[in-house]
């Protein structure tokens, strides 16, 4: 049995090149619709994706990321590639010190190791790449290890199938018998296609 600490960075970094490639997919006109997160539009959903990896980062540079507000204002309809490819660039560059995979540190859901913290983020963004996947019609395909991994996260992180309103995700669903890592991962974090 492997006991390495897994060293979630380069899933991190995967994860974020397949939502950078959706993103820069996202047309102006796409800005309004809607998403799997019921109280999100697609553009809710990349002001979301932007902060969220700004909390990332600022956490893995030894930052209050609980203080970073997970949403991002200001960012013009063409601009969102952007705003993302720097958030990115930042967080990947805030987790090159291997010392900080083994750090304790606060994140929304209690404290953890920097290892763990990330690999939550690992599942939070492969989780919103599908959301924005669902809204703008499947134009890239996606990843299936990546889903496999967060996956996995989820189950460790909400092993309970009901959820109260203080978990930012729903009740798990049932997933389709055929249903792909995606479609597994969709349901037991609430969601469900918008077709």
């Amino acid at each position: 049995m492997n006991t390495t600490p897994i060293d979630p960075r380069p899933l991190y970094t995967r994860a974020t090149e397949q939502a950078a490639a959706l993103i820069r997919t996202v047309r102006p006109d796409q800005l309004n619709g809607p998403t799997p997160c019921t109280e999100f539009d697609v553009r809710t959903l990349l002001s979301h994706l932007v902060g969220g990896t700004h909390r990332i980062a600022t956490i893995g540079e030894g930052g209050d990321g609980l203080a970073v507000h997970p949403f991002v204002d200001g960012i013009p309809d063409q601009g969102w590639p952007t705003a993302y490819d720097e958030a990115r660039a930042r967080a990947t560059n805030a987790w090159s010190d291997g010392t900080r995979l083994d750090a304790l540190v606060q994140v929304p859901w209690g404290e953890a190791p920097g290892r763990i913290a990330l690999a939550g983020y690992v599942m939070e963004g492969v989780t919103h790449t599908w959301d924005l996947s669902e809204s703008l019609g499947h134009p890239l395909e996606l990843d299936p290890e990546l889903a496999e991994f967060a996956l996995t996260i989820a189950h460790r992180v909400l092993p309970d199938e009901e959820r109260d309103t203080d978990i930012p995700f729903g009740s798990a669903r049932s997933a389709p018998e055929q249903a792909d890592a995606y479609g597994r991962l969709a349901a037991w974090l609430g969601r469900k296609p918008i077709i």
